[in-house]
């Protein structure tokens, strides 16, 4: 009897240990802080104007390659959002605000996870400029 407690309390304290471990892996993958931006992109700085023209630019770009998953406002609750295993970004919270355009470029181009990577989609890497400064104005 104490054989079969021990074993079934050591199964229990496995699966503890790798739920806690894959929750952590969550938290860590969803969080800005989470994803390491290399310092060339941190430092990076926008090249393109924050204008009117550019933003209907950036904005037709969020239409057809964002709109979906982060939703119309960023808050990260599009039409896609409740299937994906992560959770989506929230545009407007102060953790990604506080990130510069450079890691918010490197995020888009590079992708991670669920996240697809946006450097074949969008190839002139000026259109991804164009979509951190629409990111910026929601």
């Amino acid at each position: 009897m104490k054989t079969v407690l021990k074993s079934n309390l050591f199964r229990i304290f496995a699966i503890l240990l790798v739920n806690i471990g894959l929750m952590s892996f969550v938290a860590s993958y969803q969080q800005p802080g989470g994803w390491t931006v290399p310092d060339k992109y941190k430092n990076m700085k926008n090249p393109t104007k924050s204008d009117p023209a550019n933003l209907k630019v950036g904005k037709s770009l969020w239409d057809k390659h964002c709109v979906s998953c982060h939703g119309k406002k960023g808050l990260g609750d599009g039409t896609k959002a409740a299937t994906l295993k992560t959770h989506c970004s929230d545009f407007s919270a102060k953790t990604f605000k506080a990130q510069t355009d450079g890691e918010i470029f490197y995020k888009t181009k590079t992708g991670k996870g669920e996240m697809p990577a946006f450097e074949k989609k969008m190839a002139d890497e000026t259109d991804i400029w164009l979509l951190v400064n629409y990111i910026r104005s929601l």
